[in-house]
């Protein structure tokens, strides 16, 4: 639905209602719609923490156009972490063994009670039977964001960065628990990194007492929370490890 002109929803009866987007995040993958009508059915919402390995879970879609199609399978896993199409880790997936085909993307994934406990987003081609769904917990939480505010707030500092190693005697000297770090490779002007007095070529390595491996450990740390937040970043300068507020 992102960027879309017109959409609509066609209900199981044949009945199509306009739909309006109340806001998306590509991030997640997610998005809420509002549509009109009175008596519209609705699926029970379950809890994703309380899912265990081996539980039943069945899929509902509509794969290459063939609508209501129902798959069974189990929870293969928990805590999957994959990439989002813009290029940001989403965390907590649900693995699942029930088959999944392009156009279930958006479906419901539902436990042996008919509660919805995941929304099905992807699958691994050309393997067989590694699919994946969000956690129903994480789809009610930026559903809600998305209806107070329609986007969801991150915090951001304003870098481009990558991962790098660093230098043994960097890390023992300084006694820093990873060996790796994020290179500043750019600086936003005018951002909080600008602003601090971070440049190019230094390496993140702690975020607010959090340690910083890589950019993906960046991005979880950079949350709603720490928005207009004064904090720590530790940096290393060429051998120097310095401390600057941001």
């Amino acid at each position: 639905v992102h960027d879309a002109r017109h959409l609509s929803v066609t209900l199981p009866d044949g009945h199509e209602l306009r739909a309006d987007v109340v806001g998306d995040d590509p991030h997640t993958d997610l998005a809420v719609l509002r549509v009109g009508g009175t008596s519209l059915p609705c699926a029970s919402l379950g809890d994703s923490r309380c899912l265990r390995v081996g539980q039943i879970a069945i899929a509902i879609g509509n794969p290459y156009g063939f609508q209501y199609t129902v798959t069974a399978g189990v929870v293969s896993a928990l805590g999957r972490s994959f990439r989002a199409h813009s290029g940001r880790l989403m965390d907590n997936l649900i693995q699942t063994d029930a088959a999944l085909n392009p156009g279930n993307s958006g479906g419901p994934l539902v436990n042996s009670r008919g509660e919805v406990i995941g929304v099905n987003t992807m699958v691994i081609l050309p393997a067989q039977g590694l699919c994946f769904a969000i956690g129903i917990n994480t789809a009610k939480y930026i559903a809600g964001w998305l209806i107070k505010d329609g986007v969801i707030r991150r915090s951001y500092i304003g870098v481009g960065g990558q991962n790098v190693p660093l230098h043994r005697r960097i890390v023992r000297y300084h006694q820093l628990v990873s060996p790796s770090g994020v290179l500043v490779i750019s600086v936003a002007p005018g951002s909080p990194a600008a602003l601090a007095g971070l440049r190019e070529g230094d390496v993140i390595v702690e975020f607010n007492g959090q340690t910083v491996p890589s950019i993906d450990a960046l991005h979880k740390s950079l949350t709603v929370d720490q928005i207009g937040a004064a904090s720590n970043l530790v940096i290393i300068r060429g051998t120097e490890k310095l401390t600057i507020a941001i």
